[in-house]
Formats: structure tokens, sequence, C-alpha cells
């Protein structure tokens, strides 16, 4: 079984201010109609962009969840049969995503800690970005983070790597998966940027002091990974007056770091 990740430890990267590129803010975009997010477990989006996502779905952005795996190796209590777990997961993680207003959800069934950039992967992502037709898709850092290696677990940089080689070329690319179009008739789909969460060089914020009680709302639904969630209120009010300060965003904002990379 893999090891539960350590929660305290998992701390997201503060957004730091690279020495070239000023970090932005987040402004309303009405470029960005539908929005995919693609992530390695239950409870991953949650701690990670929760706080985007009610944002978004707050300015009218149909949001989608594609969760890699079911999290059937998660949680070194749960003594149950493996299958039993991921579905426990997974219910935790559609009652999250209904707190950010998330309905639409798929679940890919891929081994929990067992996550490779795989072609099937590829394929597989590719053909759910051909489904939504994201503007945007967000997801985690394929790139270790030596200072912060709880966050670097192999099945997120395993995710993130298969989702930006989805997005490009072979989203795109109708010749890419033939089997996509011909058999499956689903249209090539080019997603204008990527969000990387989790990275060490932010490039952009998304001020979430708004919508911390729904993110804090979401995360507690994950009960089989957080218990009753005492202590992740003044958590994640730690980690996102982190990032708001390190951004420059005014003292008592709240803030969620992305590395932006245009893919148009």
């Amino acid at each position: 079984m893999t090891p539960k990740r350590r929660k305290s430890e998992d701390k997201p990267a503060a957004a730091k201010r690279p020495e070239t590129d000023a970090i932005t803010e987040y402004v309303p975009d009405d470029t960005i109609k539908r929005a995919l997010a693609v992530v390695a477990h239950p409870d991953d989006v949650d701690f990670g962009m929760a706080g985007t996502v009610a944002t978004l779905t707050s300015q009218g952005v149909e949001v989608t969840y594609c969760l890699v795996t079911s999290g059937d190796a998660g949680g070194d209590e749960l003594v149950m049969a493996r299958e039993d777990r991921a579905k426990l997961r997974e219910d935790e993680q559609r009652a999250a995503a209904a707190c950010v207003g998330v309905s639409e959800l798929v679940f890919l069934g891929y081994a929990d800690g067992m996550v490779e950039p795989t072609l099937a992967l590829r394929r597989d992502l590719a053909r759910v970005i051909r489904k939504v037709k994201p503007d945007v898709v967000l997801t985690q850092s394929p790139e270790r983070n030596y200072e912060r290696i709880f966050a670097s677990h192999p099945d997120h940089l395993a995710t993130g790597e298969a989702t930006l080689r989805a997005v490009y070329p072979d989203a795109r690319n109708p010749h890419a998966f033939p089997a996509l179009f011909n058999d499956e008739r689903l249209e090539p789909h080019t997603v204008a940027r990527v969000w990387i969460v989790g990275t060490s060089a932010p490039t952009m914020v998304v001020d979430t002091t708004a919508s911390i009680d729904k993110k804090l709302e979401a995360l507690k639904c994950h009960k089989s990974q957080v218990g009753d969630g005492a202590r992740l209120d003044a958590m994640l009010r730690e980690w996102g007056g982190m990032i708001a300060k390190n951004a420059g965003l005014p003292k008592g904002r709240l803030a969620e770091a992305f590395k932006v990379v245009p893919t148009a």
C-alpha cells in the first residue's frame, strides 16, 4: 500500500517572485467558458486548487474534474478491500466537488501509486480533453520539488507530465491516437493555456479569500483522509496567507498559485 501523504508536510509552494517575471493576479476572463482539472488522487484538487475552482464556478465557468486514480491505496487506516476503498474515495470526491460547484467528474481507474505517463494514459487524457473541450486545463506540476518532497508524489509528477503531453500534442493532433477520431468521432481540440499548481516558480495567483469556506467544506468531505478536519481551517489560512503575501496581495488576503503555460 502506498503510504498516506503527510498532510502537514504537503505544504503548497509559496508564491515567491521570480527574478524576471512578476506574479500577476487573476482577473475574471470571459474567454474561459470551460475548465478541466486533472489530478492524480481524490482530495488533490481540493488541497491544491478548490478555492480557484470555486472562484471559476462562481463566475459561470463550467468545470470538470478528471481523476487519474480513485485513491485505492490511500488512507493507512482504511482496512477494507481495495475496490471498496476506491468507491469510498470516489464518493468523497463527488461530495467535495459539489461544494465548489462541480458536478461532472471522470475517474480513469488507474492504480493508485503506479501512475506513469504512458501512451495509454495520454490517450485517455486526450479523450477527456476532446470531450470537454476546455479553454484552460489545471493540473499538477511534473517537476520534482526537492524543498517539498511530500508534495512531489510520483503519481502527481506522472499525472502532470501526461496531462501536458495530452494537451500538446495529442488532443489537438488529428493523427495522434487515430481511433479517437475514426471510431469515437472526437474532434481534435486545442487547449489555450495550462495552469500548473505546486510549482516552485508560479506566475499567477488567484485571490481565494471569498472562497476559503467552500474549499474548507470540500476538504472536510474527505473524511477517510482528514478525519474530523479540526486543523484544516488554520492550516489552509496559513498556506493561503503565505501565498498571497509573497505575491504582494494586501494583508489579510488568501490565494492559490499557478504557473501559467500558454499552449495555443
